[in-house]
């Protein structure tokens, strides 16, 4: 990680007035935080679109860049991973998603793969049932049979989030707890000791400066984390209005798959569940081999097809097909940024190979090699 690039795109998200979709508008219109700021006295050469007003608010540029060099201090001297957009390791995932963080952080083993091949996010109420209690731990002991090298997801909260890392830990799978404020405190101060273990099998991640505190506001934008970041959203009790009702909503509009385990219709934390599969938002889930077969996960290992076999390939197709080797299937968002496509011209290039008979189109987007 090129410490100026951090450090310029760190600053930029501390300008108040500009917020996270500014500073990613930014960010990508100059192609790096270290150029953005390089020319912040005349940005409007660089991007001619940028308002007077903009112009004006970004000559602080320089005060916010002394401004987060403690922070800086503070990830070297606790040994916190910082993470910019355009980096690698940053969640590929996530990436795809329209109001992604500018920068995150991450506390945990280190060179941890955040873009693993299968990733899940479990979310449910605070306050779950023992048969929420039940399903988490049923589930993740199953899952864990069926591949343990799935990375769980939660956003390390009282209830459901607690048991999904919890579970996770005690069957040996990845977890990585997504949190509403920085890396120098845990809330609940409850969850203090299961966030030490979970650093020590998996992490962290945040995308808020220490120092800040666990606003209601920040648990929202956590949520588009939890749900951004991974293949696939799990809801296991909710009231009929809740956090992991929301979670599940972003996700649905990430084109994540959502799922959700039915409950009676008289219990008060099954209602959002329940609602959830009526509305078709999610489908039903009744255990992890029902979830591996819904995903497609429980298939073998794609054929590898030899594209010599097909001249009439074009070299996007050829780009599609070896991107897809391999792997059990890639959402469309992400299959985009790996093929370097631009979207309009990659579903013309899916088209094609569905005809060919050489890809398949799952739920959710996912399309992976016959």
């Amino acid at each position: 990680m090129n410490q100026n690039e951090l450090l310029y795109a760190m600053a930029l998200t501390r300008i108040p007035t500009i917020g996270n979709i500014w500073a990613l508008a930014l960010y990508h219109a100059a192609g790096s935080a270290t150029t953005l700021f390089e020319n912040y006295k005349e940005v409007k050469s660089l991007i001619p679109e940028v308002s007077d007003k903009m112009q004006d608010i970004l000559l602080d540029y320089p005060l916010y860049v002394e401004e987060v060099k403690p922070e800086l201090e503070f990830m070297e001297r606790y040994q916190i991973r910082g993470m910019v957009f355009g980096d690698d390791e940053y969640p590929l995932r996530l990436r795809e998603c329209a109001d992604a963080p500018l920068v995150l952080f991450f506390k945990g083993v280190q060179g941890f793969d955040l873009n693993r091949r299968r990733i899940i996010s479990i979310v449910g109420t605070r306050r779950c049932t023992e048969y929420g209690k039940d399903l988490c731990r049923s589930f993740l002991t199953d899952l864990s049979k069926a591949d343990p090298d799935i990375l769980v997801v939660s956003g390390l909260a009282y209830g459901i989030d607690a048991h999904a890392h919890e579970n996770a830990l005690k069957n040996q799978m990845d977890t990585v707890g997504v949190l509403a404020h920085g890396l120098d405190r845990i809330y609940p101060q409850s969850n203090r000791g299961l966030a030490s273990r979970v650093v020590e099998q998996g992490g962290l991640l945040t995308e808020y400066f220490s120092g800040t505190d666990p606003d209601a506001f920040n648990f929202v934008q956590r949520n588009r984390i939890v749900a951004g970041m991974s293949d696939c959203c799990i809801v296991v009790e909710s009231d009929e209005k809740g956090g992991s009702l929301i979670t599940a909503d972003l996700a649905q509009g990430y084109h994540r798959d959502v799922f959700a385990f039915p409950g009676r219709v008289t219990d008060r934390f099954s209602r959002g569940c329940n609602n959830l599969i009526e509305q078709n938002v999610a489908a039903m889930l009744t255990g992890a081999d029902s979830f591996m077969k819904l995903m497609r996960w429980d298939a073998e290992t794609p054929k590898i097809i030899q594209t010599e076999m097909f001249p009439e390939l074009t070299p996007d197709e050829e780009k599609i097909v070896e991107v897809l080797r391999d792997t059990e299937g890639l959402q469309i968002n992400v299959l985009s940024v790996r093929c370097n496509l631009p979207m309009h011209k990659l579903t013309s290039c899916l088209l094609g190979l569905e005809m060919k008979g050489m890809v398949r189109s799952l739920v959710g987007g996912t399309y992976r090699l016959l």
